[in-house]
C-alpha cells in the first residue's frame, strides 16, 4: 500500500455505506489514524440521510489483527483529537495516566460511541478478528463471516483480563466467554455461529455479496423504525450491565497494566505482536 493511501476507504453502494480498513500488510491493525478514520467515515454515514446500512470490512486476508502494537505505524506516541471523552491528552502524561486516558478514548470510548450509531452495522469479517477485531467486530448489531474467519482474545496471556471494550460474557454467554478467555484459543467461524455471536458463515468467495444481500435487506425497513429497533436492544444489553460491567472490567485491566509494568519490562508482559502469534500456533 503507497504511504499516502488512506487507512480506511468510504464507499456509498446505493443505500448501503461501505467502510473498509485498509492497512492489509498489518492484518489491518488498528492504530490511532485508524481510529479517527472510522470515526470520521462512520460520522459521514450517519449524517448521509440516503445512508440506511453500514458495512465495516477489512481489505486483505484478515478482518483485524487488533491494537497496532508493533508495526511501524505505530503511534501511541503521538498526540490526537479526543473526541469520545474529555480526559487530558495522554501524551503530556506517564505510567497508569498515560495509558488510562488514551485507552478510553481511543479504544473502550470510541466503540462505544460506535455501538450507539443509529443505522444498522454489519461486520464483514474474513480470516483474523483477534482482540481489538473483536470490538470492531462487536460494536456492529449484525456479523457475517467467511468459513475460514477465527475469533480469539489471547491477551490473558499478557497477564490482562481481555481487551477493553469487554462484551464477552453478553455476547457469549459467561461459560463461553470464560472458555475463550481462559485458554486465547481461536474460535472458528462455525462455532461463532453456533453460540450466537455470527450471524451467517458463508464461504470466503461469496462473502461481500453475502454482506451486501443482508444489507440491503435490512436497508428495505424504514429508517426510524430500524433506530428505535437497534435502540431498544441495546437499552436492554445495558440494563442486563453492559454499560458497568465494561466499566468494572476496563478497571481489571488498566490494574494489570499498572502491575505488569511494576514486576516487569513493560505494560503488556513483555508480549508483542510477534510473541502473541507465536504463542497461538502453540
Amino acid at each position: 500500500m503507497a504511504a499516502e493511501e488512506p487507512v480506511v476507504h468510504y464507499e456509498r453502494r446505493g443505500r448501503v455505506a461501505v467502510v473498509t480498513m485498509n492497512r492489509p500488510e498489518y492484518r489491518n491493525a488498528q492504530n490511532s489514524a485508524m481510529t479517527y478514520a472510522l470515526d470520521d467515515a462512520f460520522y459521514r454515514a450517519c449524517a448521509d440521510d440516503e445512508v440506511r446500512v453500514i458495512v465495516l470490512a477489512g481489505e486483505g486476508e484478515h478482518f483485524s489483527a487488533g491494537h497496532d502494537i508493533g508495526s511501524p505505524g505505530r503511534d501511541a506516541d503521538v498526540p490526537f483529537d479526543r473526541r469520545a471523552g474529555l480526559w487530558w491528552d495522554h501524551t503530556r502524561h506517564s505510567g497508569g495516566e498515560s495509558r488510562f486516558a488514551r485507552e478510553q478514548e481511543v479504544y473502550l470510548g470510541m466503540c462505544r460511541r460506535w455501538r450507539e450509531m443509529p443505522k444498522p452495522a454489519i461486520a464483514s469479517v474474513q480470516g483474523a478478528c483477534v482482540a481489538g477485531g473483536l470490538m470492531l467486530a462487536w460494536v456492529c448489531d449484525l456479523i457475517v463471516a467467511s468459513e475460514d474467519a477465527f475469533f480469539a482474545d489471547p491477551v490473558v496471556r499478557m497477564g490482562i483480563p481481555g481487551v477493553e471494550y469487554f462484551a464477552h460474557p453478553w455476547v457469549l454467554g459467561p461459560r463461553v466467554a470464560k472458555e475463550f478467555l481462559f485458554t486465547g484459543q481461536r474460535m472458528s467461524a462455525a462455532r461463532a455461529r453456533e453460540v450466537g455471536m455470527v450471524n451467517r458463515v458463508v464461504p470466503r468467495e461469496e462473502l461481500a455479496e453475502a454482506t451486501a444481500r443482508l444489507a440491503e435487506d435490512v436497508a428495505a425497513m424504514p429508517m426510524f423504525g430500524l433506530s428505535l429497533a437497534k435502540k431498544a436492544v441495546n437499552q436492554a444489553e445495558d440494563l442486563m450491565g453492559l454499560h458497568s460491567g465494561m466499566d468494572s472490567a476496563f478497571g481489571l485491566h488498566h490494574f494489570a497494566h499498572a502491575h505488569n509494568a511494576e514486576v516487569g519490562s513493560d505494560s503488556l508482559s513483555g508480549m508483542d505482536a510477534r510473541s502473541m502469534r507465536d504463542a497461538a500456533k502453540e
